[in-house]
């Protein structure tokens, strides 16, 4: 994606195939808010960030050469071109059309990856605020202070823990997953980083070692942690979709475009944008 740096930041061209909105609400992220103004800010690896839109430019507040070729490229993954990936999506499943023709935008983040196993676990059985409410006590009272906020908590902090001692964070059941899958992936027990080339099966498997990670917890942590783009994750409005507007529709099909047309159906489907 085209870019120059300016005094305000890094000022993305291609605003097109990148919509803040679809983006960050598209249920892949817990720790973007959107302002009244209609930007977002985040907290990304241990970083605060706002993001804006003006006159069809993305600016990533702050942002310098180095921060966005360290940082931002790789976790907006700014290289790749996601146009190409909804032309190539909608040849191999024409069934995508519509929701491809109005979400346009919608990038797949490199989130951490213990991030993402630990969010994802906390999203079981949950909704949306709910779960941004656990992440952010899980982050304020374990993570460090970043100047008003809190990062994520990494899991060898974690591993030392009991269950009982996650109480103030309400997380009911899942407390015990969370220690769990600290505590293996602190030992090394689940090598996360070893995922990202790892067959896909072999990576299914070792995470769903961990105690409460079924296949749809494994599948977003591949997808979302660790930018697997086979990835397919699979739940309530997933199962619904795919047996409606969407019947036809399978990874199988997609191949490498899987994971982005994952997030076109459950957007679409969730968010209402029909008609």
């Amino acid at each position: 994606m085209e870019y120059k740096i300016t005094a305000r930041g890094a000022e993305l061209a291609a605003a097109d195939a990148f919509d803040l909105k679809n983006t960050f609400e598209c249920g892949q992220c817990f720790r973007w808010e959107e302002g009244a103004d209609g930007s977002y800010s985040g907290i990304v690896r241990g970083k605060k960030l706002r993001l804006f839109r003006e006159c069809g430019t993305v600016i990533i507040e702050g942002a310098d050469e180095a921060a966005l070729k360290s940082l931002w490229n790789e976790y907006f993954d700014l290289d790749t071109d996601y146009e190409q990936l909804r032309v190539e999506m909608t040849r191999l499943c024409p069934e995508l059309s519509q929701a491809a023709a109005k979400l346009n935008g919608i990038r797949i983040l490199s989130q951490e990856p213990w991030e993402a196993l630990c969010s994802f676990i906390i999203s079981q059985n949950n909704n949306i605020p709910r779960i941004k409410g656990i992440v952010t006590r899980l982050c304020e009272g374990f993570g460090d202070d970043i100047g008003g906020a809190y990062s994520f908590p990494p899991a060898e902090r974690l591993a030392g823990l009991e269950p009982e001692e996650l109480a103030p964070l309400r997380a009911g059941f899942r407390a015990r997953y969370i220690i769990d899958a600290a505590r293996k992936v602190s030992s090394g027990e689940v090598d996360l980083s070893g995922m990202k080339t790892a067959p896909i099966a072999d990576c299914r498997r070792e995470l769903m070692t961990i105690t409460g990670v079924g296949a749809k917890v494994a599948e977003c942590t591949l997808l979302y942690g660790l930018h697997r783009m086979e990835a397919f994750p699979i739940d309530v409005w997933m199962k619904k979709a795919l047996a409606s507007d969407f019947a036809g529709v399978s990874p199988e099909k997609l191949g490498m475009t899987a994971g982005i047309a994952q997030q076109y159906i459950f957007h679409y489907t969730r968010s209402g944008v029909r008609g």
